[in-house]
């Protein structure tokens, strides 16, 4: 396959960015959206030239580090996939992929197709954890929940916390993934001391951060590659609004 690029290329943050054009020729099928920026990254090192920066880690979906935008669409066109796990089989020969970094003030761009996203974590410093001595973990049946509480739990738990959401928002919320962390407590007995706390501390640095309201768009979930679901929003707001009469009323 022979693949054009057209890459967002950007020194830092403090600089303008322009749209550069790459041909990749020879990229098989089964290569991932990743492996062909390798290839690329390796002609540009052996042509002395800047290899084009991208984030990445685990390569599994697992760490929602590789975050491109590939024609317009976080993590590209491929549901409940990131860009690590999109292969080029999904593109055709000849092709043209526009490429660009995650797009969302919050998310300053560092260099390239690399963006800072430690808004993300202030967002989880303000209240994303279990404060309180839980001890070692205790035997299943032990602890009572039930099968819905804990299923909805898990999917609240699978937000790999990209950004993909915050991203793909016309708005630039990141409601979709604060109320995944707020929920998968707020369905759990150890989330129940700091509830009403958590979702007020982590909503609070949502917007200290910038980032826009949620206006029920459906983009987030559309976006998400791990396909949190928005009723987390709805559960969240009923959790604020809860929160909030209660410190009102003290």
């Amino acid at each position: 396959m022979k693949i054009t690029l057209m890459v967002w290329r950007q020194k830092c943050c403090k600089e303008q960015g322009k749209i550069e054009k790459f041909v990749v020729d020879n990229v098989e099928e089964d290569m991932s959206f990743l492996e062909m920026f390798d290839i690329l990254n390796e002609r540009l090192i052996l042509e002395g030239k800047d290899p084009i920066a991208f984030d990445h880690d685990c390569r599994e979906g697992i760490c929602g580090a590789c975050s491109m935008t590939i024609n317009g669409v976080p993590h590209g066109h491929e549901h409940g996939t990131t860009t690590c796990q999109l292969h080029m089989r999904k593109f055709k020969d000849g092709d043209t992929i526009y490429v660009e970094p995650f797009r969302n003030k919050a998310f300053p761009v560092i260099k390239d197709l690399v963006v800072d996203r430690t808004a993300y974590e202030r967002i989880m410093q303000a209240g994303g954890f279990v404060s309180v001595a839980t001890g070692n973990a205790k035997d299943a049946n032990n602890l009572p929940i039930s099968k819905e509480n804990a299923d909805l739990a898990m999917d609240a738990a699978a937000c790999i916390g990209c950004g993909a959401c915050a991203s793909s928002c016309p708005n630039g919320s990141a409601m979709l993934f604060v109320s995944a962390k707020v929920g998968q407590f707020a369905l759990l007995p150890q989330g129940q001391p700091e509830r009403k706390r958590r979702v007020l501390a982590m909503i609070k640095q949502m917007e200290k951060d910038g980032f826009g309201g949620c206006t029920n768009m459906y983009e987030c979930e559309a976006a998400c590659p791990k396909n949190v679901s928005v009723r987390f929003i709805a559960k969240m707001n009923r959790d604020y609004l809860r929160a909030s009469l209660f410190t009102k009323s003290k």
